[in-house]
């Protein structure tokens, strides 16, 4: 297995793929027809460079993710609106509102979820048994619920039909970039037979976090003297200040898996494999042509292969040859 550097992500009826600065969003619109967007990002690593120092480019890359994450999300769910299509300046205004609430609320939501009602529930425990508050059995604690909430989550959005659909692209892009990394050329049949887990998908770093986070949150130290609900509430300010480190241990982790086979790191990438059976899901080969639309927009998988396997397929007539090198993203999918 061999190192692609492209990443991608699963949206409405849709796949996006990037590598760069440089990504494509391919959907299967209602008439079964494939459109697809090219656009370009560029990091803010590339005119500050400490930012993508070790241990500080995981936090960097998770919000830069997210942001284009969410305007691929937007895009697709374009095609799928039932109200009649608004004007240029007037959809762009509100895009961007609506993408700026999506993303406020999405982290509240995610605070209050995965760090407030986790540490409430801990220290509950901690008092009822006699525990000492902010102690390493409330780390212990703390990170079962978080762990435990995540997989409810989980599992209770794949009842919607909807999210299972978009499991199923989160499948192909999967299969898709390790048909690449594994010697083969990129086409339906070969990318069936591949694999729909990979060590550097975005679930696997959502897991590598709340693992980490309960080594990191062991070492807190305790805070007492200020009134129960102002000690409480420092302990989730730390908590919320600790997240850029424990972010870029995990992608820093994520990043050594990526590049590495052995025993060990598959032993250690196995917890989010699991969790990628709940969020991937066998595509249909419609949805696999849809994640192969988007890799040829922006990656030159047959020069890869060239390169790494020696295996040589022709190209297209009147292929353009994308930007083959570069970064990818971190969102849930896999990350260079």
């Amino acid at each position: 297995m061999k190192n692609s550097g492209i990443g991608g992500q699963a949206v409405i009826e849709g796949v996006m793929m990037k590598n760069k600065s440089k990504y494509a969003v391919s959907v299967r619109i209602p008439d079964q027809s494939i459109v697809c967007e090219v656009k370009e990002y560029h990091s803010i690593i590339e005119k500050h460079k400490w930012l993508g120092l070790p241990f500080i480019r995981g936090g960097v890359n998770l919000v830069e993710s997210m942001i284009v994450g969410t305007r691929t999300l937007s895009y697709s769910a374009n095609f799928f609106e039932d109200e009649e299509p608004k004007k240029e300046d007037e959809k762009g205004f509100m895009s961007g509102w609506v993408m700026a609430v999506t993303m406020l609320f999405s982290f509240a939501l995610a605070l209050f979820l995965f760090m407030f009602l986790p540490q409430f529930l801990s220290e509950l425990i901690c008092k009822a048994f006699g525990l000492p508050i902010g102690g390493k059995a409330g780390a212990v604690i703390e990170g079962f619920f978080k762990i435990f909430i995540f997989v409810m989550y989980i599992v209770l959005i794949t009842l919607m039909d909807d999210i299972k659909r978009t499991f199923m692209y989160h499948g192909a892009e999967h299969k898709s970039i390790n048909c690449i990394e594994h010697g083969m050329p990129l086409t339906v049949e070969n990318v069936r037979k591949s694999s729909r887990f990979h060590k550097r998908c975005g679930t696997s770093f959502i897991i590598f976090v709340l693992l980490i986070a309960i080594i990191v949150h062991m070492f807190i130290p305790k805070i007492t003297g200020f009134g129960k609900l102002v000690n409480f509430l420092l302990r989730f300010g730390i908590r919320i200040l600790l997240l850029p480190v424990i972010a870029g241990i995990s992608y820093e982790f994520l990043r050594i898996a990526g590049r590495n086979d052995n025993a060990v790191i598959n032993f250690l990438s196995k917890p989010g494999f699991l969790m990628q059976k709940l969020t991937t899901r066998e595509p249909s080969d419609d949805m696999i042509e849809v994640a192969i639309n988007s890799v040829e927009k922006v990656y030159d998988w047959r020069k890869f292969l060239k390169e790494n396997f020696s295996v040589e397929v022709e190209y297209p007539e009147g292929w353009e040859n994308p930007e083959p090198e570069g970064d990818s993203c971190i969102g849930l999918c896999p990350t260079k």
